[in-house]
């Protein structure tokens, strides 16, 4: 059985409240873009990799080992990370390596832990 919602007794429209509401709703895109953002950290795999990189900058074939799990599948993943601008890469020889994009990564990691932690 499901719980049911309160809600209120009879229509009554704040319209002090709905006013500053609508001056401060961000632009439809940005909307859109953050919830696209949260998306991405919606699978564990990705969040795996996060963690390994909070710890080192490591190539593909090092997350792949420490997470047990295939190149292929890493670097889709990784593909993911990137283009959500959450990590970033450069080449040194033949090797690629891997690191956070920037601190707001570990920060919105953070937060969400402490939050279902509560």
């Amino acid at each position: 059985m499901t719980e049911e919602l309160e809600k209120c007794s009879s229509i009554e429209i704040h319209e002090d409240l709905l006013k500053i509401v609508n001056e401060t709703m961000p632009e439809e895109t940005e909307l859109y873009d953050l919830a696209e953002l949260f998306k991405v950290f919606g699978d564990s795999t990705r969040i795996r990799i996060l963690f390994v990189l909070f710890e080192a900058e490591v190539c593909v074939c090092d997350l792949a080992a420490a997470l047990n799990m295939t190149q292929s599948a890493i670097s889709h993943q990784l593909k993911i990370l990137k283009q959500s601008k959450l990590v970033k890469n450069r080449r040194e020889g033949k090797s690629v390596f891997y690191s956070l994009a920037d601190d707001h990564v570990r920060t919105i990691i953070d937060q969400g832990r402490e939050h279902i932690e509560e």
